[in-house]
């Protein structure tokens, strides 16, 4: 754990002071290896399409777990989750959003954000994008890094890329589709839950949960589903409450701009919190 976490702060230290990195994400090697298999069956795509790397990343790690004390088990962690951050850079996009000059640069940054041609330049709809992408982008990954390993932060990758990235998603059978997005949705469900706890450690405690209770009361689901609508409800609910506490005036409050920067503060909180939560976890390790 304590190699995971060493791996995480240099992941963290390269995407924010080598940003032009993002052109080693390449995920070719992907399009050729699903190409040499059966992609008519869900099944076959999952398991040698996804499970085949993910489990040859995991013989790697744990045959370089000892070697040089862990010296080259940390390289390939580092390598695997920086590989697997992303692919694009959330700062960056955000700032696309923020800084464009005119609407057509604006939809752009708007679709690169949210890897989808229905987003609109509103408050709400800029909340749900920030925070969506963090997700993908950041937590999700990070969730199944410190849970199972490099084996783990590719497996979220490659099932993200399989079941929502367009130029992935159109070249698969409907089967595999829908296979492909619930699994995502599966291993979705867990970092966004604990997005949603932290959140209300960071932000407003008591519109977090009030707006997550609500939500599950409304829809009727249940806290073990993997409707994960809840994310953007505490999402804006948080980005409302943060806005309220600060210093704005009049309509500036709930512009499109504020709240976005906003949002990206609040994420910026949660990833302080997890990584916080991951330290703790090593220390009592150490000390145990």
């Amino acid at each position: 754990m304590a190699i995971r976490l060493v791996a995480i702060v240099l992941v963290l230290a390269v995407c924010r002071g080598l940003p032009d990195l993002v052109r080693l994400r390449d995920f070719t090697w992907f399009h050729a290896w699903l190409e040499k298999i059966d992609r008519q069956s869900a099944a076959t795509v999952l398991v040698l399409g996804i499970a085949v790397p993910t489990l040859l990343i995991a013989l790697v790690e744990a045959g370089l777990d000892r070697v040089l004390l862990g010296l080259f088990g940390l390289i390939v962690s580092a390598f695997v989750l920086y590989y697997c951050w992303g692919p694009r850079d959330l700062e960056r996009d955000v700032e696309a959003v923020v800084k464009a000059p005119d609407v057509d640069r604006r939809a752009s940054a708007l679709h690169a954000l949210r890897d989808s041609d229905d987003v609109t330049y509103t408050p709400e709809t800029l909340v749900e994008s920030v925070f969506a992408a963090a997700l993908s982008r950041w937590f999700g990954v990070l969730f199944w890094f410190v849970v199972l390993g490099p084996a783990g932060a590719l497996l979220y990758r490659l099932t993200q890329l399989l079941a929502l990235s367009p130029e992935f998603a159109h070249e698969q059978s409907s089967s595999t589709q829908i296979a492909a997005q619930r699994l995502a949705s599966v291993l979705d469900w867990a970092p966004a839950h604990l997005m949603a706890l932290c959140l209300a450690l960071a932000s407003n405690f008591d519109a977090v949960f009030k707006t997550w209770r609500d939500y599950h009361l409304s829809h009727g689901k249940g806290y073990f589903t993997l409707d994960l609508g809840f994310l953007a409800a505490i999402a804006r609910a948080s980005v409302d409450a943060d806005v309220a506490a600060e210093d704005h005036e009049g309509a500036d409050a709930h512009s499109p701009s504020v709240v976005i920067e906003d949002a990206m503060v609040l994420v910026r909180r949660v990833l302080v919190v997890w990584l916080t939560l991951v330290a703790l976890i090593v220390i009592g390790r150490l000390f145990a």
